[in-house]
């Protein structure tokens, strides 16, 4: 039973990617293989079959390697509601929000919950690939950690460090973060990977040669830089710009919350190509728009209250009055009503307040999530339609009376405006199959939608990805072992 863990010298080196496509590859081989990621910091999160919730990148890893995510792939997951606090989800439930100085006090239970699940999915599977969080060269973090060196040294496993050379300074990224782990953790290190290369890789090889020498560690291959590669991010809005169509048609706008959550819910509109979805600063003057989405929030009275200090509600009052169209998803959907109460400080303060007032109903946060994976029904001509529920509000009134979506056993999602200008929904994955996507952009105004596979373009990519891993890199050598 082999594991090997991948860790970065910075956020987004391209650690989940290489993690993924490495799933991929040995897939591919008929390798039994499960991604693990210990712990993950992010607001982009998925249901898994066993009825949790684990960071999203994990449930895409988790595709790679041809298998059903569960909560073990990523035991602890943290999800940011202010600068200073985090919601903190152990084996896929929330236990409560954390400040740091708390976090750091219940590592000690937090370790034991890695643990546990890594010995589950090693029992399973063949080959475990791990994903660290940040970097491990992180002074500050060292104590406890879970995340990184801690726990290669706990379970005795060979660490591979990739970086990120479209920042800049490679070389003293992989030197530094060497030269900052104490000697057992250097000896770990078996070698590294670069990342998003442009150009021809031979006039990086005097680079990689000194790299070699001073270090007396190899340089497994360079990743080229993989220009419109469309896989779910893992926390922060892709840094890969999604063209402008030449022929877009419809205009979107998404809002970038303080606590924005599930962005990737838009990537099937994203890259569509008849459309221009921009994620706009909030504290900027949107441009006109066809339809504005308000996404998920972590804190979604707070950022309810940071809308509407930045004139969000004037403006979507003129885009509404201007026969525009309004599409609110979770917590999004929430701030439609007429109220959000917190009395148990879910997610912050205890408390409430006013919605925007579009829909006639009241919001109130409960202790327990809504964690489910659903189908149903898009009340727009009837289109199929899947996702899942991660919320812990509660929605009654007459708005619900008009649902968006039927789901199964007949349980109603959602509303629909009377006037039909506004549709609000607790599904993320709501554009991601084909007809309910292509349903929704008509309602929006798009006359004549092209269909576009998204859950086919996914695979598409997670193919190239493994395409790419195994033409540039040394996969067995990477593995440490020859017969792979």
């Amino acid at each position: 039973m082999r594991t090997l863990m991948i860790q970065g010298t910075s956020s987004d080196a391209g650690k989940s990617t290489l993690v993924a496509g490495l799933c991929r590859v040995l897939r591919r081989q008929g390798v039994r293989v499960a991604p693990f990621k210990p712990q993950n910091m992010s607001l982009n999160s998925a249901v898994t079959a066993d009825g949790g919730e684990i960071g999203r990148a994990q449930a895409l890893q988790a595709q790679a390697a041809g298998i059903a995510a569960t909560i073990d792939m990523n035991p602890v997951l943290l999800k940011p509601e202010s600068d200073t606090h985090a919601q903190v989800i152990v084996h896929g439930h929330a236990i409560g929000p954390m400040g740091a100085g708390a976090f750091h006090d219940y590592k000690r239970l937090a370790r034991e919950a890695v643990l546990t699940s890594y010995r589950r999915l090693q029992a399973a599977y063949d080959t475990v690939i791990v994903e660290g969080a940040g970097s491990p060269a992180e002074i500050n973090l060292r104590e406890g950690d879970i995340a990184n060196m801690g726990f290669a040294e706990a379970v005795e496993c060979p660490v591979v460090l990739i970086a990120d050379i479209d920042r800049g300074g490679v070389f003293a990224h992989l030197v530094g973060t060497l030269a900052l782990l104490s000697a057992s953790e250097q000896a770990r290190v078996t070698g590294f990977v670069i990342n998003r290369f442009r150009g021809d890789p031979g006039l990086l090889q005097p680079g990689l040669d000194w790299l070699q020498r001073h270090t007396g560690k190899p340089v497994f291959g360079v990743l080229p830089y993989l220009h419109g590669l469309q896989l779910d991010a893992e926390d922060g809005i892709s840094r890969e710009p999604a063209a402008v169509p030449t022929h877009a048609v419809l205009r979107v706008v998404v809002p970038v919350l303080p606590r924005i959550s599930n962005h990737t819910d838009f990537d099937p509109l994203r890259w569509h190509p008849q459309i221009d979805l921009r994620f706009v600063d909030g504290t900027q003057c949107p441009p006109g728009a066809d339809l504005i989405i308000l996404p998920g929030s972590k804190n979604v009275r707070a950022d309810l209250d940071w809308l509407r200090a930045h004139g969000w509600e004037r403006h979507l009052q003129r885009h509404l009055r201007y026969g525009g169209k309004l599409i609110g998803v979770c917590g999004g959907f929430q701030m439609l009503g007429l109220s959000i109460a917190d009395p148990h400080g879910v997610e912050g303060p205890v408390g409430e307040c006013a919605g925007f007032g579009w829909f006639d109903m009241r919001t109130q946060l409960q202790r327990c999530k809504q964690l489910v994976n659903v189908e149903g029904t898009l009340c727009l001509e009837g289109a199929p339609v899947n996702g899942y529920e991660i919320h812990a509000g509660h929605s009654e009134g007459r708005a619900l009376d008009h649902p968006a979506v039927i789901l199964g056993n007949e349980r109603r999602d959602g509303a629909i405006s009377a006037d039909g200008q506004i549709l609000g929904s607790y599904l993320h994955g709501l554009f991601e199959r084909s007809p309910a996507c292509a349903a929704l952009l008509r309602w929006a105004g798009l006359p004549q939608p092209l269909i576009v596979n998204h859950p086919a373009r996914r695979e598409q990519m997670l193919e190239r990805l493994a395409d790419a891993v195994e033409a540039s890199l040394d996969v067995p050598r990477l593995l440490g072992s020859p017969d792979l």
